[in-house]
């Protein structure tokens, strides 16, 4: 059996739990038989309300209708998680002022912006960045997907609107993880294809993978 290979950041994995309750797998760490998604947000959602993963696992596999939503709020704490991360290495700083120092002294990774934060505060920050870099203002990440309280909890401050990465590992980690929940919101049109059989259309059940054992897995 062949089926399309993608790499494995590109893509979701689910288990099958003992009392046949399908698990999402966002680490891919979880033992047993899995089948592989999209990463993307309507696939899960029509995966589970057509009854696609008991068709992939070929046993009887309960998938909440709610499981699309359940994916989206562990890849978003997943990426919170690693903002922490990054925080605690030193590779963040919160609060207008810091932020546009860092962005005069240089080495900004990307501007972390509150979703429920003013738009004046981003358009200066956006300034800020066109004035130091210039045409290469654009290789800077701008991540604006988490409201104000959420960045606090992660950061353990106030309500943070404005904050800076500096480059490094946990940094990498974060934006990496930022852009597949970017990806996972994102239509199937962006969405990479998982492992399927030949010729299946995408909605079906073989849009899903096959068991681990039977199915290939995604490239490394």
């Amino acid at each position: 059996m062949t089926g399309v290979k993608d790499d494995p950041e590109a893509m979701l994995r689910f288990a099958l739990a003992a009392d046949g309750s399908v698990v999402p797998d966002i680490r891919r760490k979880l033992p047993g038989r899995g089948v592989w998604t999209r990463l993307s947000v309507e696939t899960v959602r029509r995966a589970a309300v057509k009854g696609a993963f008991a068709r992939a696992f070929r046993a009887r596999a309960e998938a909440p209708v709610s499981l699309a939503e359940t994916v989206d709020a562990l890849l978003e704490r997943d990426a919170l998680q690693s903002l922490s991360m990054a925080n605690k290495a030193g590779l963040l700083v919160a609060g207008a002022s810091r932020v546009d120092a860092a962005i005069v002294a240089g080495g900004v990774a990307a501007l972390i912006l509150a979703s429920d934060g003013a738009p004046d505060g981003a358009a200066k920050r956006g300034q800020a960045l066109r004035a130091k870099l210039g045409p290469a203002t654009g290789t800077i990440a701008r991540i604006n997907v988490f409201s104000s309280s959420q960045l606090g909890l992660a950061l353990g401050k106030a309500n943070v609107i404005h904050a800076a990465l500096k480059s490094g590992a946990a940094s990498s980690a974060f934006l990496a993880r930022v852009e597949r929940l970017r990806r996972y919101r994102g239509s199937d049109a962006d969405a990479p294809t998982s492992a399927e059989s030949g010729g299946a259309p995408a909605d079906s059940a073989a849009a899903l993978g096959r068991p681990d054992e039977l199915a290939d897995r995604p490239s490394d």
